[in-house]
């Protein structure tokens, strides 16, 4: 008898201004959908190490810009994608992609990138099955420069030298009113809703 084929995975995208809401809130639903029987992996921003290559070298021969760190974004996911999302998902195994798409654009509509040039960069993702704007606390804290929190304040630390100065408090209020936006015209989802629409799949899954 041929093996079982693997019920196609699922994409959740879990997105924020700051990275330690974006990993409360992906913490919280892995727990959520473990406890209902639903595996599930979680892929994080630099799974490639790129950023922390950068950051590791010498801060006076740094060249960044707001575009540079979208590509370098970009290439990280490209690499998520390969080794980390994609096989989990061919596993049949939900993905929590925290953060995902939406994060990058919200930081570089935040750094003064158009948002047009953004999406157009990163149109190689998938489209997830689910996404949800985690809850955004301090929001009236501007991004410190912390590398180890996320891709923000990863963002801030590396153009903390650049020839204009980084106003990180309107720059994060400009990023969470794009996300803001996009989860009205997307859709986005509450956690209750979204566990239950995983549910749901997977019940009909099991089903078939």
């Amino acid at each position: 008898m041929a093996a079982a084929t693997p019920a196609p995975g699922r994409l959740i995208a879990i997105d924020a201004t700051r990275g330690a809401d974006i990993r409360t809130e992906a913490a919280r639903v892995a727990d959520d959908l473990r406890a209902r029987g639903i595996d599930c992996a979680i892929s994080r921003w630099d799974a490639s190490g790129m950023f922390e290559d950068l950051l590791a070298g010498p801060v006076a021969g740094r060249q960044v810009s707001p575009r540079m760190l979208a590509l370098l974004y970009a290439a990280d996911l490209v690499f998520r994608l390969r080794w980390e999302i994609g096989p989990a998902l061919a596993a049949g195994r939900v993905v929590i992609a925290a953060p995902y798409v939406d994060t990058a654009v919200a930081v570089g509509v935040g750094l003064g990138l158009p948002d047009a040039w953004l999406l157009d960069v990163l149109r190689f993702a998938p489209m997830p099955d689910a996404a949800r704007a985690a809850p955004e606390r301090r929001r009236d804290a501007g991004w410190r420069p912390r590398p180890d929190r996320g891709y923000a304040e990863c963002c801030a630390t590396l153009l903390d030298g650049a020839p204009t100065a980084l106003r990180k408090r309107r720059a994060r209020r400009r990023a969470m009113a794009w996300l803001e936006a996009r989860a009205v015209a997307t859709g986005g989802l509450k956690r209750r809703h979204l566990i239950r629409r995983m549910v749901d799949i997977r019940r009909r899954v099991d089903e078939v």
